[in-house]
């Protein structure tokens, strides 16, 4: 019998839960509500690039063995006074998530409402990342994983926002064989590349906004 998938509340309320909010530039924020264990990296992605360029970060890391997959349509904002104030607090976002398909192995999925703001995040994340290839076209997208639904968190700010879905190959250490920043080998190169794009993004998308 397949166990019961909790509620956003509940999931929030587990000892190996960890929900982080840090408010700085309401122009922009970086959320991976699906971190820690669950969607490696991801969460390190979005808390990088968010520090870096700052921005407002919003992060959910399961960190016990044993994680828990919540539609993104269940990550309610009732639920959580740090995730409404989040959203009330950002004009946008971008959302960092995984995902696993063999033929989309090497392919950034970029998703969400926000289709000029999906714009300049292809092209600075094109020019970091040329290995790879940026999907930003929403007819190109799976439909399951194109962030398009209302509740989906990366389209409740004012100005809705990205979901970028990565690919385990951007993720890995390929050299040290495991998720990058673990282990001996540290932190693999294209994540590197990665947060940088996504620096350059955000800082592309405050002068965008601004003038």
């Amino acid at each position: 019998m397949t166990a019961a998938v909790p509620s956003f509340a509940a999931l929030l309320a587990q000892p190996s839960v960890e929900e982080v909010c840090v408010l700085r530039s309401p122009t922009l924020g970086f959320m991976a509500y699906h971190g820690g264990r669950l969607e490696k990296v991801t969460d390190v992605i979005a808390e990088e690039a968010a520090r870096r360029s700052n921005c407002s970060y919003y992060g959910v890391l399961q960190t016990a063995d044993t994680v828990v997959h919540l539609p993104s349509k269940t990550v309610d904002p009732a639920s959580s006074p740090e995730l409404r104030s989040f959203v009330e607090h950002v004009d946008a976002v971008v959302t960092i998530h995984g995902f696993g398909r063999k033929r989309l192995w090497h392919a950034l999925l970029l998703g969400g409402q926000n289709r000029e703001l999906a714009a300049v995040v292809a092209q600075d994340l094109r020019r970091r990342l040329p290995d790879y290839d940026i999907i930003e076209n929403v007819l190109d997208l799976p439909k399951e994983l194109a962030g398009m639904h209302e509740a989906n968190p990366v389209n409740l700010p004012t100005g809705a926002g990205v979901q970028i879905e990565l690919p385990p190959t951007v993720r890995w250490n390929r050299a040290g064989r495991h998720w990058s920043d673990r282990g001996e080998m540290g932190r693999a190169p294209q994540v590197q590349a990665l947060i940088d794009g996504l620096v350059d993004a955000a800082n592309s998308w405050g002068e965008l906004t601004r003038g």
